[in-house]
Protein backbone atom coordinates (compact mmCIF):
# COMPACT_ATOMS: atom_id res chain seq x y z
CA UNK A 1 0.00 0.00 0.00
CA UNK A 2 1.50 3.58 -0.80
CA UNK A 3 2.00 5.50 1.70
CA UNK A 4 0.39 9.55 1.14
CA UNK A 5 1.81 12.62 1.38
CA UNK A 6 0.87 13.57 4.57
CA UNK A 7 1.79 10.08 6.15
CA UNK A 8 5.20 10.14 4.76
CA UNK A 9 5.85 13.62 6.09
CA UNK A 10 4.61 12.55 9.41
CA UNK A 11 6.97 9.41 9.39
CA UNK A 12 10.08 11.38 8.03
CA UNK A 13 9.65 13.76 11.11
CA UNK A 14 9.35 11.27 13.64
CA UNK A 15 12.62 9.33 12.52
CA UNK A 16 14.52 13.18 12.45
CA UNK A 17 13.24 13.74 15.72
CA UNK A 18 14.04 9.83 17.19
CA UNK A 19 17.61 10.93 15.54
CA UNK A 20 17.84 14.05 17.78
CA UNK A 21 16.71 12.65 20.74
CA UNK A 22 19.94 10.38 20.30
CA UNK A 23 22.63 12.49 20.19
CA UNK A 24 24.68 12.38 23.17
CA UNK A 25 26.68 15.52 21.63
CA UNK A 26 26.06 18.33 19.26
CA UNK A 27 28.60 21.32 18.28
CA UNK A 28 28.39 23.60 15.95
CA UNK A 29 30.02 26.99 14.62
CA UNK A 30 33.42 25.59 16.73
CA UNK A 31 35.88 28.46 15.71
CA UNK A 32 39.57 28.30 17.73
CA UNK A 33 41.88 30.61 17.19
CA UNK A 34 45.77 30.70 18.83
CA UNK A 35 47.96 33.63 18.32
CA UNK A 36 48.47 33.48 14.22
CA UNK A 37 46.33 30.38 13.82
CA UNK A 38 43.19 29.72 13.25
CA UNK A 39 42.94 25.65 14.58
CA UNK A 40 39.36 25.17 13.52
CA UNK A 41 37.48 26.73 11.13
CA UNK A 42 33.62 26.65 11.32
CA UNK A 43 33.13 22.74 12.68
CA UNK A 44 30.49 21.12 12.93
CA UNK A 45 30.48 18.10 15.13
CA UNK A 46 27.79 15.34 16.39
CA UNK A 47 28.00 12.21 18.69
CA UNK A 48 25.35 9.89 19.00
CA UNK A 49 24.89 7.72 22.15
CA UNK A 50 25.89 4.17 21.39
CA UNK A 51 27.80 5.38 18.31
CA UNK A 52 31.43 4.57 17.42
CA UNK A 53 32.30 8.02 15.84
CA UNK A 54 35.76 8.05 14.25
CA UNK A 55 37.89 11.21 13.56
CA UNK A 56 40.36 11.18 10.94
CA UNK A 57 42.83 14.12 9.60
CA UNK A 58 46.52 14.44 9.26
CA UNK A 59 48.56 15.97 11.78
CA UNK A 60 47.80 19.82 12.36
CA UNK A 61 44.64 19.19 10.76
CA UNK A 62 42.68 20.04 14.45
CA UNK A 63 41.55 16.99 15.44
CA UNK A 64 43.37 17.35 18.86
CA UNK A 65 42.22 20.78 19.39
CA UNK A 66 38.99 19.21 18.51
CA UNK A 67 38.87 16.77 21.71
CA UNK A 68 40.53 19.24 23.93
CA UNK A 69 37.08 21.40 23.30
CA UNK A 70 35.06 18.67 23.82
CA UNK A 71 36.93 17.73 27.07
CA UNK A 72 36.95 21.07 28.55
CA UNK A 73 40.47 21.51 28.53
CA UNK A 74 40.08 24.66 25.63
CA UNK A 75 37.47 26.83 25.70
CA UNK A 76 35.90 27.54 21.44
CA UNK A 77 35.54 30.66 20.81
CA UNK A 78 32.62 33.12 20.77
CA UNK A 79 29.62 31.96 18.70
CA UNK A 80 30.29 29.04 19.04
CA UNK A 81 27.53 26.15 20.72
CA UNK A 82 28.29 22.86 22.40
CA UNK A 83 24.93 20.60 23.39
CA UNK A 84 25.34 17.76 25.76
CA UNK A 85 22.44 15.57 26.88
CA UNK A 86 20.44 18.03 25.66
CA UNK A 87 21.77 20.59 27.34
CA UNK A 88 23.53 23.61 26.18
CA UNK A 89 26.88 24.72 27.88
CA UNK A 90 28.91 28.01 27.14
CA UNK A 91 32.01 27.36 28.85
CA UNK A 92 32.26 24.18 31.34
CA UNK A 93 35.59 22.85 32.29
CA UNK A 94 36.82 19.41 32.56
CA UNK A 95 35.54 18.53 35.16
CA UNK A 96 32.16 19.25 34.33
CA UNK A 97 33.33 16.74 31.09
CA UNK A 98 33.92 14.01 33.54
CA UNK A 99 30.68 14.30 35.23
CA UNK A 100 28.68 14.35 32.26
CA UNK A 101 30.48 11.16 31.41
CA UNK A 102 33.02 12.11 29.17
CA UNK A 103 36.61 10.09 29.30
CA UNK A 104 39.95 10.85 26.90
CA UNK A 105 42.82 8.70 26.84
CA UNK A 106 45.44 10.74 25.67
CA UNK A 107 48.68 9.05 23.81
CA UNK A 108 50.98 9.80 26.52
CA UNK A 109 48.28 7.55 28.77
CA UNK A 110 48.66 9.90 32.44
CA UNK A 111 49.84 6.63 33.75
CA UNK A 112 51.80 6.63 37.47
CA UNK A 113 54.48 4.33 36.27
CA UNK A 114 55.43 3.92 39.95
CA UNK A 115 52.46 2.42 41.11
CA UNK A 116 50.36 -0.99 40.07
CA UNK A 117 47.90 -1.66 37.87
CA UNK A 118 45.67 -1.81 40.41
CA UNK A 119 46.05 1.70 41.79
CA UNK A 120 46.62 3.00 38.60
CA UNK A 121 43.30 1.39 37.54
CA UNK A 122 41.23 2.47 40.92
CA UNK A 123 42.76 5.45 41.10
CA UNK A 124 40.04 8.29 40.03
CA UNK A 125 37.23 6.34 41.57
CA UNK A 126 39.25 5.88 44.94
CA UNK A 127 39.89 9.44 44.71
CA UNK A 128 35.83 10.40 43.97
CA UNK A 129 34.97 8.44 47.11
CA UNK A 130 34.28 10.30 50.36
CA UNK A 131 36.45 7.89 52.49
CA UNK A 132 40.39 9.26 54.04
CA UNK A 133 41.57 5.84 54.08
CA UNK A 134 42.14 3.46 51.17
CA UNK A 135 40.35 0.01 51.12
CA UNK A 136 42.91 -2.35 49.24
CA UNK A 137 39.94 -4.60 48.80
CA UNK A 138 37.40 -2.51 47.41
CA UNK A 139 40.58 -1.31 45.16
CA UNK A 140 41.36 -4.70 43.90
CA UNK A 141 37.76 -5.43 43.36
CA UNK A 142 37.39 -2.26 41.07
CA UNK A 143 40.33 -3.36 38.91
CA UNK A 144 39.33 -6.42 38.22
CA UNK A 145 35.88 -5.81 37.59
CA UNK A 146 37.60 -3.27 34.87
CA UNK A 147 39.85 -5.27 33.64
CA UNK A 148 36.91 -8.15 33.14
CA UNK A 149 35.10 -5.67 30.98
CA UNK A 150 38.36 -4.93 28.66
CA UNK A 151 38.52 -9.16 28.75
CA UNK A 152 42.39 -8.89 29.83
CA UNK A 153 44.22 -10.21 32.77
CA UNK A 154 47.16 -8.45 34.07
CA UNK A 155 49.26 -8.98 37.40
CA UNK A 156 47.64 -6.44 39.85
CA UNK A 157 50.13 -6.20 41.73
CA UNK A 158 53.16 -5.59 38.77
CA UNK A 159 53.89 -2.04 38.66
CA UNK A 160 52.88 0.10 35.51
CA UNK A 161 56.61 1.11 34.44
CA UNK A 162 57.42 -2.79 34.10
CA UNK A 163 54.41 -3.21 31.62
CA UNK A 164 54.72 -3.54 27.56
CA UNK A 165 53.46 -0.17 26.27
CA UNK A 166 50.57 -2.79 24.34
CA UNK A 167 49.91 -3.55 28.41
CA UNK A 168 49.84 0.09 29.65
CA UNK A 169 47.52 1.35 27.02
CA UNK A 170 45.69 -1.25 28.00
CA UNK A 171 45.52 -0.44 32.04
CA UNK A 172 44.14 3.24 30.73
CA UNK A 173 41.19 1.99 29.08
CA UNK A 174 40.43 0.31 32.06
CA UNK A 175 40.99 2.78 34.57
CA UNK A 176 38.65 4.91 32.08
CA UNK A 177 36.13 2.42 32.25
CA UNK A 178 35.73 2.55 36.21
CA UNK A 179 33.67 5.54 35.76
CA UNK A 180 30.01 6.24 35.10
CA UNK A 181 31.27 6.46 31.00
CA UNK A 182 28.37 7.87 28.29
CA UNK A 183 31.86 8.97 25.70
CA UNK A 184 35.07 7.26 25.80
CA UNK A 185 37.64 8.90 23.76
CA UNK A 186 40.41 7.01 22.25
CA UNK A 187 43.11 8.75 21.10
CA UNK A 188 46.02 6.54 18.81
CA UNK A 189 44.69 3.72 21.66
CA UNK A 190 46.15 0.95 19.18
CA UNK A 191 49.61 2.47 18.51
CA UNK A 192 51.64 -0.45 20.67
CA UNK A 193 48.95 -3.51 20.35
CA UNK A 194 49.41 -6.36 18.50
CA UNK A 195 47.10 -7.42 15.83
CA UNK A 196 45.22 -9.78 18.59
CA UNK A 197 45.00 -7.26 21.12
CA UNK A 198 43.73 -4.53 18.64
CA UNK A 199 41.17 -7.02 17.70
CA UNK A 200 40.07 -8.19 21.30
CA UNK A 201 40.28 -3.60 22.32
CA UNK A 202 37.75 -3.19 18.77
CA UNK A 203 35.61 -6.23 20.23
CA UNK A 204 34.99 -4.15 23.79
CA UNK A 205 34.59 -0.70 21.81
CA UNK A 206 31.55 -2.85 20.08
CA UNK A 207 30.52 -3.84 23.31
CA UNK A 208 30.14 -0.07 24.79
CA UNK A 209 27.77 0.24 22.04
CA UNK A 210 25.54 -2.40 23.25
CA UNK A 211 25.66 -0.37 26.57
CA UNK A 212 24.95 2.45 25.01
CA UNK A 213 28.31 4.04 25.44
CA UNK A 214 29.51 6.30 22.50
CA UNK A 215 33.23 6.01 21.62
CA UNK A 216 34.92 8.60 19.83
CA UNK A 217 38.06 6.56 18.02
CA UNK A 218 41.17 8.60 16.52
CA UNK A 219 43.24 6.59 14.88
CA UNK A 220 46.23 6.97 11.90
CA UNK A 221 45.08 3.08 11.28
CA UNK A 222 43.14 3.48 8.49
CA UNK A 223 41.66 -0.34 8.57
CA UNK A 224 40.95 -0.18 11.94
CA UNK A 225 38.36 3.43 11.31
CA UNK A 226 36.67 1.56 8.34
CA UNK A 227 36.45 -1.41 10.71
CA UNK A 228 34.48 -0.16 13.58
CA UNK A 229 33.21 3.41 12.15
CA UNK A 230 29.39 3.56 12.68
CA UNK A 231 30.10 7.42 11.25
CA UNK A 232 33.64 9.21 10.30
CA UNK A 233 34.28 12.95 10.38
CA UNK A 234 37.54 13.73 8.34
CA UNK A 235 39.60 17.20 8.91
CA UNK A 236 41.94 19.21 6.99
CA UNK A 237 43.86 22.50 8.05
CA UNK A 238 41.17 23.00 11.02
CA UNK A 239 38.11 22.73 8.58
CA UNK A 240 35.42 19.64 8.30
CA UNK A 241 35.62 17.87 4.95
CA UNK A 242 33.09 15.96 5.70
CA UNK A 243 31.17 13.30 7.91
CA UNK A 244 30.94 9.61 6.45
CA UNK A 245 29.15 6.69 7.14
CA UNK A 246 31.47 4.08 7.73
CA UNK A 247 30.06 1.67 5.04
CA UNK A 248 30.37 4.89 2.53
CA UNK A 249 34.84 4.59 2.32
CA UNK A 250 37.34 2.63 2.17
CA UNK A 251 41.62 3.93 2.87
CA UNK A 252 41.87 5.52 -0.37
CA UNK A 253 38.46 7.39 0.08
CA UNK A 254 39.59 9.05 3.61
CA UNK A 255 42.92 9.37 2.46
CA UNK A 256 41.99 11.45 -0.50
CA UNK A 257 39.54 13.48 1.82
CA UNK A 258 42.39 13.73 4.56
CA UNK A 259 44.86 14.99 2.24
CA UNK A 260 43.25 16.25 -1.37
CA UNK A 261 45.44 13.81 -3.00
CA UNK A 262 45.69 10.09 -3.56
CA UNK A 263 49.70 8.55 -2.64
CA UNK A 264 51.03 6.17 -5.14
CA UNK A 265 53.25 3.80 -3.25
CA UNK A 266 57.03 3.22 -5.39
CA UNK A 267 58.19 0.19 -3.60
CA UNK A 268 61.91 0.10 -3.24
CA UNK A 269 64.27 -2.84 -4.96
CA UNK A 270 67.64 -3.54 -5.24
CA UNK A 271 69.99 -6.11 -5.97
CA UNK A 272 72.56 -5.89 -3.27
CA UNK A 273 75.97 -6.73 -4.74
CA UNK A 274 77.37 -9.79 -3.42
CA UNK A 275 80.57 -9.86 -4.22
CA UNK A 276 81.55 -7.00 -1.86
CA UNK A 277 81.91 -7.30 1.65
CA UNK A 278 78.70 -7.66 3.62
CA UNK A 279 78.04 -4.04 5.42
CA UNK A 280 76.35 -6.06 8.90
CA UNK A 281 76.72 -9.98 9.18
CA UNK A 282 75.77 -11.49 12.29
CA UNK A 283 76.64 -15.46 13.36
CA UNK A 284 74.36 -16.87 16.04
CA UNK A 285 73.78 -14.11 18.30
CA UNK A 286 71.93 -15.06 21.10
CA UNK A 287 71.27 -14.09 24.61
CA UNK A 288 69.17 -15.84 26.85
CA UNK A 289 65.28 -14.58 27.22
CA UNK A 290 66.23 -12.13 24.47
CA UNK A 291 67.12 -13.51 21.07
CA UNK A 292 68.59 -16.96 19.88
CA UNK A 293 70.72 -18.15 17.08
CA UNK A 294 70.98 -14.95 14.97
CA UNK A 295 72.06 -15.07 11.55
CA UNK A 296 71.86 -11.73 9.93
CA UNK A 297 73.15 -10.33 6.24
CA UNK A 298 73.15 -6.91 4.95
CA UNK A 299 74.59 -5.42 2.31
CA UNK A 300 75.02 -1.56 1.18
CA UNK A 301 71.99 -0.15 0.46
CA UNK A 302 69.97 -3.05 1.47
CA UNK A 303 66.62 -1.92 3.46
CA UNK A 304 65.47 -5.20 5.72
CA UNK A 305 62.36 -5.17 7.36
CA UNK A 306 62.06 -6.66 10.89
CA UNK A 307 58.37 -8.01 11.83
CA UNK A 308 56.15 -10.44 14.50
CA UNK A 309 54.50 -10.11 17.49
CA UNK A 310 54.89 -8.31 20.11
CA UNK A 311 57.19 -10.33 22.43
CA UNK A 312 59.37 -11.58 19.48
CA UNK A 313 62.45 -9.98 20.13
CA UNK A 314 62.59 -7.58 17.63
CA UNK A 315 63.67 -4.49 19.81
CA UNK A 316 65.90 -6.76 21.75
CA UNK A 317 68.03 -8.02 18.56
CA UNK A 318 67.64 -3.67 17.58
CA UNK A 319 68.95 -2.99 20.99
CA UNK A 320 71.66 -5.61 20.32
CA UNK A 321 72.65 -4.37 17.23
CA UNK A 322 73.14 -0.51 18.91
CA UNK A 323 75.08 -2.14 22.16
CA UNK A 324 71.94 -1.64 24.62
CA UNK A 325 71.68 -5.68 24.78
CA UNK A 326 74.62 -7.11 24.32
CA UNK A 327 74.67 -10.61 23.52
CA UNK A 328 76.54 -13.95 25.28
CA UNK A 329 77.54 -15.62 22.38
CA UNK A 330 77.92 -15.19 18.75
CA UNK A 331 79.85 -12.69 15.98
CA UNK A 332 78.69 -9.70 14.52
CA UNK A 333 81.32 -7.56 11.96
CA UNK A 334 80.64 -3.88 10.16
CA UNK A 335 81.95 -3.54 6.44
CA UNK A 336 84.10 -6.78 7.50
CA UNK A 337 85.56 -5.36 10.92
CA UNK A 338 84.27 -6.71 13.82
CA UNK A 339 81.46 -4.74 15.79
CA UNK A 340 81.92 -4.04 19.42
CA UNK A 341 78.60 -4.70 20.78
CA UNK A 342 79.89 -4.25 24.75
CA UNK A 343 79.18 -0.68 24.57
CA UNK A 344 76.87 2.03 22.75
CA UNK A 345 79.59 4.37 22.80
CA UNK A 346 81.59 1.70 20.96
CA UNK A 347 78.53 0.77 18.39
CA UNK A 348 78.16 4.82 17.70
CA UNK A 349 81.29 5.51 16.95
CA UNK A 350 81.70 2.56 14.22
CA UNK A 351 78.56 3.66 12.37
CA UNK A 352 75.80 2.60 14.19
CA UNK A 353 72.74 4.57 15.10
CA UNK A 354 69.04 3.57 16.28
CA UNK A 355 65.84 5.53 16.42
CA UNK A 356 64.06 3.76 19.50
CA UNK A 357 60.12 3.33 19.26
CA UNK A 358 58.82 5.81 21.81
CA UNK A 359 60.46 8.78 20.71
CA UNK A 360 58.77 10.99 23.58
CA UNK A 361 60.82 9.27 25.98
CA UNK A 362 63.77 7.99 24.62
CA UNK A 363 64.23 9.92 21.01
CA UNK A 364 63.78 13.54 21.90
CA UNK A 365 64.32 16.43 24.68
CA UNK A 366 60.80 17.77 24.29
CA UNK A 367 61.24 20.97 26.07
CA UNK A 368 64.55 21.73 24.62
CA UNK A 369 65.12 23.76 20.75
CA UNK A 370 64.54 21.81 17.57
CA UNK A 371 68.82 22.94 17.17
CA UNK A 372 69.83 21.51 19.87
CA UNK A 373 67.98 18.45 19.54
CA UNK A 374 69.05 17.55 16.15
CA UNK A 375 73.09 18.55 16.91
CA UNK A 376 73.07 16.67 20.26
CA UNK A 377 74.90 13.56 18.71
CA UNK A 378 77.68 15.37 16.81
CA UNK A 379 78.74 18.13 19.53
CA UNK A 380 82.39 16.83 19.85
CA UNK A 381 82.72 16.98 16.08
CA UNK A 382 82.20 20.89 15.70
CA UNK A 383 84.24 22.34 18.35
CA UNK A 384 86.89 24.98 17.97
CA UNK A 385 90.60 24.83 18.32
CA UNK A 386 89.94 25.85 21.96
CA UNK A 387 87.55 23.16 22.97
CA UNK A 388 84.62 25.27 22.62
CA UNK A 389 81.19 24.75 20.26
CA UNK A 390 81.38 25.98 17.02
CA UNK A 391 78.50 27.52 16.95
CA UNK A 392 78.66 28.64 13.21
CA UNK A 393 79.32 25.37 12.14
CA UNK A 394 75.98 23.88 14.15
CA UNK A 395 73.71 26.29 12.59
CA UNK A 396 75.05 25.58 9.04
CA UNK A 397 74.29 21.82 10.40
CA UNK A 398 70.62 22.61 11.63
CA UNK A 399 69.69 24.25 8.53
CA UNK A 400 71.14 22.34 6.06
CA UNK A 401 69.17 18.57 7.81
CA UNK A 402 66.35 21.00 8.26
CA UNK A 403 66.07 21.46 4.31
CA UNK A 404 66.86 18.04 3.81
CA UNK A 405 64.43 16.55 5.80
CA UNK A 406 61.65 19.48 4.88
CA UNK A 407 60.65 19.95 8.73
CA UNK A 408 58.13 21.98 8.86
CA UNK A 409 59.76 24.85 11.99
CA UNK A 410 58.29 27.63 13.01
CA UNK A 411 61.68 28.82 14.48
CA UNK A 412 65.21 26.12 15.24
CA UNK A 413 64.88 27.60 18.38
CA UNK A 414 61.22 26.58 19.40
CA UNK A 415 60.94 23.62 21.90
CA UNK A 416 60.49 20.12 19.76
CA UNK A 417 58.05 19.34 21.83
CA UNK A 418 55.68 22.60 20.05
CA UNK A 419 56.24 20.10 16.62
CA UNK A 420 53.73 17.57 15.17
CA UNK A 421 54.67 14.12 15.53
CA UNK A 422 55.51 13.50 11.48
CA UNK A 423 57.96 16.73 12.38
CA UNK A 424 59.30 15.29 15.86
CA UNK A 425 59.64 12.01 14.20
CA UNK A 426 61.87 13.94 11.32
CA UNK A 427 63.79 15.21 13.92
CA UNK A 428 64.94 12.06 15.41
CA UNK A 429 65.83 11.33 12.22
CA UNK A 430 67.89 14.16 11.55
CA UNK A 431 69.66 13.55 15.18
CA UNK A 432 71.08 10.17 13.63
CA UNK A 433 71.95 11.11 10.33
CA UNK A 434 74.18 13.80 11.24
CA UNK A 435 76.54 11.21 12.58
CA UNK A 436 76.49 10.04 8.70
CA UNK A 437 75.56 6.14 9.76
CA UNK A 438 76.48 3.06 7.90
CA UNK A 439 73.98 0.75 9.30
CA UNK A 440 70.52 2.41 10.28
CA UNK A 441 68.11 0.94 12.79
CA UNK A 442 64.26 1.99 13.12
CA UNK A 443 62.21 0.48 15.42
CA UNK A 444 58.34 1.32 14.41
CA UNK A 445 59.44 5.07 12.81
CA UNK A 446 55.97 5.65 11.78
CA UNK A 447 53.97 4.61 14.64
CA UNK A 448 51.35 7.10 15.72
CA UNK A 449 51.76 9.10 12.76
CA UNK A 450 49.71 10.18 9.84
CA UNK A 451 49.47 8.82 6.22
CA UNK A 452 51.03 11.61 4.55
CA UNK A 453 54.29 12.13 7.05
CA UNK A 454 54.26 8.54 6.61
CA UNK A 455 54.97 8.66 3.29
CA UNK A 456 57.28 11.21 3.80
CA UNK A 457 59.38 9.48 6.01
CA UNK A 458 59.49 6.16 3.41
CA UNK A 459 60.68 9.14 0.69
CA UNK A 460 63.71 9.61 3.42
CA UNK A 461 64.37 6.41 4.46
CA UNK A 462 64.60 5.03 0.31
CA UNK A 463 66.41 7.92 -0.29
CA UNK A 464 69.45 6.90 2.50
CA UNK A 465 69.57 3.88 1.18
CA UNK A 466 70.05 4.71 -2.33
CA UNK A 467 73.44 6.55 -1.09
CA UNK A 468 74.80 3.23 0.24
CA UNK A 469 73.04 3.28 4.39
CA UNK A 470 71.61 -0.25 5.40
CA UNK A 471 68.79 0.18 7.00
CA UNK A 472 66.78 -2.33 9.23
CA UNK A 473 63.20 -1.17 9.54
CA UNK A 474 61.21 -2.89 12.82
CA UNK A 475 57.16 -2.68 12.03
CA UNK A 476 54.41 -4.24 13.35
CA UNK A 477 52.43 -3.56 10.24
CA UNK A 478 53.22 -5.78 7.41
CA UNK A 479 52.77 -3.16 4.20
CA UNK A 480 55.18 -0.82 5.72
CA UNK A 481 57.73 -3.55 5.38
CA UNK A 482 56.67 -5.49 2.55
CA UNK A 483 56.69 -1.86 0.51
CA UNK A 484 59.50 -0.20 1.87
CA UNK A 485 61.88 -3.22 1.84
CA UNK A 486 63.73 -5.54 -0.02
CA UNK A 487 63.40 -8.34 2.27
CA UNK A 488 61.18 -9.09 5.22
CA UNK A 489 62.20 -11.01 7.94
CA UNK A 490 59.65 -12.69 10.95
CA UNK A 491 60.51 -13.06 14.36
CA UNK A 492 59.02 -15.30 16.90
CA UNK A 493 60.20 -15.69 20.49
CA UNK A 494 63.68 -14.48 19.70
CA UNK A 495 64.30 -16.37 16.61
CA UNK A 496 64.19 -15.27 12.64
CA UNK A 497 61.77 -17.99 11.69
CA UNK A 498 60.84 -16.75 7.93
CA UNK A 499 62.99 -14.97 5.11
CA UNK A 500 60.18 -13.62 2.10
CA UNK A 501 61.71 -11.51 -0.87
CA UNK A 502 59.50 -8.36 -0.90
CA UNK A 503 59.09 -8.66 -4.46
CA UNK A 504 57.95 -12.39 -4.53
CA UNK A 505 55.08 -12.57 -1.25
CA UNK A 506 52.21 -10.07 -0.25
CA UNK A 507 50.93 -9.11 3.16
CA UNK A 508 48.30 -12.32 3.40
CA UNK A 509 51.05 -14.95 3.31
CA UNK A 510 53.06 -12.97 5.62
CA UNK A 511 50.40 -12.52 7.72
CA UNK A 512 49.07 -16.35 7.40
CA UNK A 513 53.17 -16.98 8.20
CA UNK A 514 52.81 -15.15 11.60
CA UNK A 515 49.85 -16.10 12.70
CA UNK A 516 50.71 -20.03 12.12
CA UNK A 517 53.21 -19.77 14.56
CA UNK A 518 51.20 -17.49 17.14
CA UNK A 519 49.53 -20.76 17.86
Amino acid sequence: MMMSGAVLYVETFKEYVGTMETEFLSMTHINKRYAGVHALKDVDFSIREGEIHCLAGTNGSGKSTLVKIICGVEQPDADSHIVIGGQEHHRYSRMDAVHQGIQVIYQDLSLFPNLSVQENISFNELLSGSRHLVSWKNSRTIAKKAMQRVGISITLDKKVADLSMADQQLVAISRALTNDVRLLILDEPTTALTKKEVQALLSVIKDLKKHGIATLFISHKLDELIEVADRVTILRDGEKTGTFNGDELDDKKIEYHMTGTNTTYTPYHMEPDTSHTPLLECRKLSREKNYADIDLTIHHGEIIGITGLLGSGRTELALALFGLNPPSSGTCSLNGEPLDLSDVQNVVEQGVAYVPENRLVEGLVLNQPISKNIVMTVLDNNLTRLGLLDDRKLKQKVDQLVKELEIKIPSAESAVKTLSGGNQQRVVLAKWIATRPKLFILDNPTVGIDIAAKTSIHTIIKQLAREGMGIIIISDEIPEVLYNCNRVLVMNRGRIIGSFDAKQTNEDEIQSFIDSHAL
